[in-house]
């Protein structure tokens, strides 16, 4: 040090070249932009457009010089990759056949990755085994989607039987009329099959008419059963086979012998009723069937009625599918209609039924008196009944005289009514009132043989 108290200028020097610990940073707001220096300008070089390099203050001046970076080499355009072979783009691994094999239901699914499915596909090119495997798997997907209904078509039974029966037909087959029986305890009993324990519990509401008002009887599921197995014991007993009420006299009253079965408890309320109502109805088939042609003719006692072996068949086809529609709904199942042809068989008893219905709703004092009496046999006043769309037709009913032809020269009104609806009204289920027909022609005549349809429904 000097006298004066100042360093020497070696020792100045020394110093001023030491590194020196910077002093804390101010805010933001308290920064002097003026007193800030600049960063330094590029080093000379290719001509910068106007505008590129900002202007510099005075201040830059005092800036100590700095050591200069070493300048970039000029920019020398960058070479594009060259492009992949394409035999090397659309290669596909080498796998080996099995595994290949193992990849197609994913590959049918769209579940393998880009390189398994480029391998499957053309393994598939080649290999004509996988080939068929995988449109068959790819036609199975279509099936999964659920935008359609999962229930089966329910003429799918009756064209499969159709098409084993073409390519070998039965030595025994099942009578014409015995078919649509046949067909509707087949669809019940298929619906039996899939329903839960719990659910042989559930309510059913069985509705009919009688005389002018509608009556209903509240059971469940086992408990329709039991009374579909009650009744169809008459058939049983016309044909020589034992009767579900056992031995005695059992009534022939369908409503009577229902309530016997059901107050007797011969089997418990439970899913146990199915396999004896269905044993039954395959015994009451292979019988018919095996009792040839005079069979069909055989007398079936109602009580207050008889009706032919075919047409009480009929019949009870009739019953088997509304009471498993009743069914249906109680456990919210879906239940189709029957057939088209069955449909119209069915729909053909009941009008061949109506004017005896008329008849003896007359004799009680229910349907207006007769009008034109004629012999028997000749034609007579009548109302054209035309069933539109599924099973429909065209019927003439006599009014007068159930011994009377129905003729459309005779015909003094008409009724039109959609099949399904018409045998919805022959079953109890809807009123005549309630019933979407259109109607032309004698209004009484109308009515007569709209209530005289309800009147044919039963428990």
């Amino acid at each position: 040090m000097s006298g004066d108290g100042r360093e020497s200028e070696g020792g100045e020097e020394e110093v001023r070249g030491a590194r020196r610990i910077p002093g804390p940073r101010g805010a933001a707001d308290d920064l002097d932009l003026e007193s800030v220096p600049l960063p330094p300008l590029p080093p000379p070089g290719p001509a910068a457009p106007a505008g590129s390099v900002p202007e510099q203050s005075v201040s830059e001046q005092s800036v100590p010089e700095q050591s200069a970076p070493e300048p970039p080499a000029p920019e020398q355009p960058v070479p594009e990759p060259p492009e992949a072979p394409e035999a090397l783009m659309t290669s596909a691994p080498d796998l080996p056949h099995r595994v290949l094999k193992a990849l197609l239901g994913a590959w049918a699914l769209s579940a393998c990755s880009a390189e398994e499915t480029a391998a499957v596909e053309e393994h598939l090119t080649a290999c004509a085994p996988c080939a068929d495997e995988a449109l068959r798997l790819r036609d199975a997907v279509g099936l999964l989607h659920t935008d359609g209904s999962l229930d089966l078509d329910p003429t799918l039974r009756s064209r499969v039987i159709d098409g084993c029966l073409g390519r070998r037909p039965a030595r025994i087959p099942v009578p014409e009329w015995a078919a649509p029986y046949d067909a509707e305890t087949a669809r019940l009993d298929a619906l039996l099959r899939d329903i839960g324990d719990s659910e042989w519990h559930a309510p059913v509401r069985l509705r009919w008419f009688e005389e002018e008002r509608a009556v209903s009887r509240r059971t469940t599921v086992a408990g329709v059963i039991g009374h579909l197995t009650a009744v169809d014991g008459l058939l049983s007993t016309a044909l020589g086979l034992d009767d579900p009420l056992g031995g005695g006299e059992a009534p022939l009253d369908p409503t009577e012998r229902t309530e016997r079965y059901w107050s007797s408890k011969r089997l418990p309320p439970t899913r146990a009723v199915r396999e004896p109502w269905r044993a039954q109805s395959h015994e009451l088939i292979r019988t018919a069937s095996f009792a040839g042609r005079n069979v069909a003719e055989a007398s079936v006692s109602y009580g207050a009625f008889a009706l032919p072996l075919q047409d009480a068949a009929l019949d009870r086809a009739f019953e088997c599918w509304v009471h498993g529609g009743d069914i249906a709904d109680a456990v919210d199942y879906p239940y189709e209609a029957p057939s088209a042809a069955h449909l119209h068989r069915m729909i053909d008893l009941t009008a061949r039924l109506l004017p005896a219905a008329v008849a003896g709703r007359r004799r009680s004092g229910l349907a207006g008196p007769a009008k034109d009496l004629v012999t028997a046999g000749a034609p007579g006043r009548s109302v054209h009944l035309e069933i539109e769309g599924h099973g429909g037709g065209d019927w003439y009913i006599a009014l007068d005289s159930p011994a009377a032809l129905g003729s459309p020269e005779r015909a003094v009104a008409q009724v039109a009514l959609d099949g399904v609806e018409f045998c919805r009204l022959a079953a109890g289920h809807i009123s005549p009132v309630e019933a979407a027909a259109g109607q032309e022609g004698d209004r009484e005549a109308i009515r007569d043989v709209l209530f005289a349809t309800a009147s044919l429904s039963r428990l």
